[in-house]
Formats: structure tokens, sequence, C-alpha cells
């Protein structure tokens, strides 16, 4: 039987430049001739997405918080199960390196934003039992969080928004709930023993090679 790859994820709110860093890695990885398989969640433009779509548009509540954790977490969760039973799966069971932009991961940040501080814990373990236990999907050998406040989330969201002529979604909206991603986020780091990357040093937007260069070297460190 072959050996199972690796599965390693670019995790971060809204805003972090996570999607930039993504895109450079791949990129990096072709270059350094390093075979891998790039997965990117949620996925829009399937089936198994279409209760995230009506949650993310509000047709359940115009507030992130008018679906409980739990409830919102199942529904990313089946599209991640679905991409990995008639996708990814047999590739990374053979070997394949998955890289994964978001992943189970993101339950832990933007659900966990839900909740208050003492009961994330409980919600981490039960987010681990459900993804990992329950539905059997495998667990990521390295998450890199990337950081970022919620001014720059918020601005950058804007400029896309506005370059893109896209409207933000319930979560994209909310300055609150962003704020409390971040506050889940940097838990949810700790709990599950994520790498984390800073967005910012001493007050000052850091350069997309610097931050490129410190993410493939953690990265090329588990291959």
């Amino acid at each position: 039987m072959a050996e199972k790859g690796k599965l390693i994820v670019l995790e971060g709110i809204d805003g972090s430049g996570k999607s930039a860093q993504y895109r450079r890695l791949c990129a990096r990885l072709d270059q350094e001739g390093i075979p891998f398989r790039n997965i990117v969640f949620p996925r829009y433009d399937q089936d198994s997405s279409a209760l995230i779509r009506m949650y993310l548009n509000g047709d359940f509540g115009e507030h992130p918080s008018d679906v409980n954790a739990n409830a919102a977490s199942i529904f990313y969760a089946v599209d991640r199960y679905a991409s990995y039973m008639t996708d990814w799966g047999s590739e990374y069971r053979n070997g394949r390196m998955i890289l994964s932009d978001r992943y189970t991961t993101s339950n832990a940040v933007h659900q966990g934003a839900k909740l208050p501080d003492s009961e994330l814990p409980a919600f981490f373990d039960w987010l681990y039992d459900l993804e990992y236990v329950k539905l059997g999907l495998p667990r990521p050998d390295l998450v890199v969080y990337l950081d970022v406040d919620v001014e720059t989330s918020m601005a950058r969201m804007r400029r896309r928004q506005e370059k893109t002529n896209t409207k933000a979604d319930i979560h994209e909206k909310d300055v609150h709930y962003l704020d409390a991603c971040l506050r889940a986020g940097k838990q949810a780091a700790a709990h599950y023993g994520w790498v984390h990357v800073d967005f910012m040093k001493n007050g000052v937007i850091r350069e997309l090679d610097e931050k490129h260069e410190e993410i493939f070297a953690i990265v090329k460190a588990v291959l």
C-alpha cells in the first residue's frame, strides 16, 4: 500500500492575504519541481456547497449568528467530505501532496467566532471529532495561519469588492463578526498547534515576498 501524502493548509480570515500567498506558494512549488495537488474551499460551483451558498447569501438570516456554530459547521463539512470522496482523496491516499486554501480549520475560525471564549475548547474538540473521526477526513500535517488586524482586513475586502464588482456576504460585511473571527483564530491556532504568520511587523505591512519566503520555508520543512 502506498504511503499517504502530505496535507498542508493555508488559513486566515477574509482580507488576510491568504489567497495571494496561496497562489504564490503554488507557483513556487511548481518552480521547484515539487509535485502537489491544489484544492480550494468552499467549492461554490458544486452541488455540495448549496447550503453554504444559502447561508452566506442570508437565506437563513441576515447575520452569521442566525445560524448556530454547529449547524453552519456541518454545511461546510459536507462540502469537504464530498470533495474528498469524489475528487482528491485517492490522490492523497496514493502519496500526493495536497495544498489546500482553507479546510476544516475554517470552521474553527469562522464558526468559533459565534461562541464565547469559555466554550471554544469544547467546540474545537467537537469539530475535530466531527470532521476527522466521524467523517474520516485527513488531518493536516501543517496549518499555516495568516494573522491580520480587523481594520486592514476590512479595507482589503472593500478594495477587492470594488475591483471585482462583487458584494460582501454576511460574514464579510459584519465588522464585529470579523473581530470575533480574529479572536477565535488565535485561540484555534494555539489549541491545534498551527504555525502563525503575521501580516504586519512593528506596525508596518510586510512585503508579499517576505511573507512568501517565510511560508515556503515552513512548508518545505515538513516535506
